[in-house]
């Protein structure tokens, strides 16, 4: 196959579709609709991933999210499918949230593949704030790597693209709040201009349990999660769903008086901000014994988690007498595979899944030895203060691989045995999908979400 191609302008950019698609006014026209899916939007994708002319970047953003518009396949909120969850018009599935930290492009069309297989419609992709960093990729390349991926796999209808954990540092925080304020503001409305639909708070990690009442534990994470609300509703095109969260992952298991304290307060202070008619929390995010990545034991492996699927199914009672959606499960993709059932079970609204995904990259049969060499060297001579006492090099690798992501993405997005390691992860996305339960919900998807036509300004490269 051939592999994709990288412009190094404008106009060798256009070349690649001539016959292809064109440009009519401000609007992409798609002439051979085939040929579009299977190799111009390679062509797009990692010229708008790997160039290194700004302009080109910029053109092939806007084509893929014209492009997007032009078929159907629209950035959405999930906003409204989850107030008739919270109105118990359908029950029944979790919604699978996938952060997609590396080989963006074929993962997404891996996983509109496996959702199509299984008359899906609902899967969320994701990125934290803390993953744009370490994984070298923006909101602007990221929404234009999952759409063109949903374009290369044939998915129709609206798609949730969500920022997740737009997380204040606690540490940070101390020294200066308001600039740690300020970024989050700045990083979360840059999200909302290149169409992300889906935004999830967390200021979970200001929550002080020094405090005796539970009212005060939660009020500065209550209160600046209502505070960036506010400002998203002051600025979305259309209505964003937003996610609060109670219980940092990883530490104490929530309760529901936690979070009865936390939803008073948030309501309170959103209504002083952005009126008491104002749209809005559709979900929570809760600690019921998961962390993030897994505990990994002295080989490397992970431990075996113990999650409390009680507390859980009593946190989503309480977020849904709010008029909430349910509760949310961060850290769940290195749960065994026989556990993911339970979450529908327990009306768990969303389960979020990162780094089982990323394990199942790096630890594929077919993952090139030599290049997993220059991962482990990676993580020693530039995260070698990252280092635990007591920790052993397995452990200290899988915790600090990660970060190895960005470094190495354009190996990752060429590999000679891309094809064999993503039709693992599409299987892998397949039986999650299932197991959530989110099988034939494309319907009640489609009853509910609106996408409309969003278009954006021609750039002026694109112009000459």
């Amino acid at each position: 196959m051939t592999a994709p191609r990288i412009a190094a302008s404008v106009g060798e950019l256009v070349s690649y579709l001539e016959g292809i698609c064109h440009i009519e006014g401000e609007r992409v026209v798609i002439d051979d609709l085939a040929a579009f899916r299977s190799t111009a939007i390679k062509d797009i994708a990692w010229s708008a991933t790997f160039s290194t002319d700004e302009s080109v970047v910029e053109a092939a953003r806007w084509m893929v999210w014209e492009a997007s518009q032009e078929l159907g396949i629209r950035s959405a909120s999930i906003h409204e499918l989850y107030m008739a969850r919270s109105r118990d018009e359908y029950s029944g599935w979790s919604e699978p949230a996938i952060n997609l930290r590396t080989q963006v492009f074929d993962m997404a069309a891996a996983g509109c593949r496996a959702a199509m297989e299984i008359g899906a419609g609902s899967p969320i992709w994701e990125l934290a704030r803390s993953e744009q960093a370490y994984t070298f990729q923006r909101p602007g390349e990221y929404i234009t790597s999952v759409l063109a991926g949903a374009i290369h796999a044939g998915w129709e209808g609206p798609i949730f693209i969500q920022g997740d954990h737009y997380q204040w540092n606690a540490k940070n925080y101390a020294a200066d709040p308001e600039k740690v304020t300020s970024a989050l503001h700045a990083a979360t409305l840059d999200a909302m201009s290149v169409g992300y639909g889906n935004i999830d708070i967390d200021s979970s990690t200001l929550v002080d349990l020094s405090h005796e009442s539970l009212d005060d534990q939660q009020r500065e994470n209550y209160s600046r999660a209502a505070e960036l609300a506010a400002l998203i509703r002051e600025h979305e095109e259309l209505t964003i769903s937003i996610g609060g969260e109670i219980g940092e992952v990883g530490k104490s298991n929530s309760t529901p008086d936690e979070l009865r304290a936390y939803l008073d307060g948030f309501n309170r202070e959103f209504a002083a901000r952005a009126g008491k008619d104002a749209i809005g929390l559709s979900k929570v995010s809760v600690q019921t014994g998961t962390s993030h990545g897994g505990v990994p034991t002295a080989d490397g492996k992970v431990a075996e988690v113990k999650l409390d699927f009680e507390v859980l199914r009593e946190l989503g009672i309480v977020a849904r007498e709010y008029g909430l959606a349910g509760a949310v499960q961060h850290g769940a993709s290195t749960l065994p595979d026989e556990l993911f059932h339970k979450f529908p079970e327990v009306e768990t609204a969303e389960v979020h899944l990162a780094t089982g995904f990323q394990n199942a990259l790096y630890e594929h049969p077919a993952f090139p030895a030599e290049l997993y060499a220059k991962v482990e060297q990676f993580c020693n001579e530039e995260c070698a203060d990252e280092r635990s006492e007591g920790q052993t090099d397995q452990q200290f690798v899988y915790k600090t691989r990660k970060k190895a992501l960005g470094p190495i993405k354009r190996e990752l997005w060429d590999l000679d045995v891309k094809d064999e390691i993503i039709a693992s992860q599409q299987a892998k996305m397949k039986f999650i999908f299932e197991q959530l339960g989110i099988t034939g919900n494309k319907a009640t998807v489609e009853k509910f979400i609106r996408a409309p036509e969003r278009h954006k300004p021609l750039p002026a490269s694109l112009k000459a």
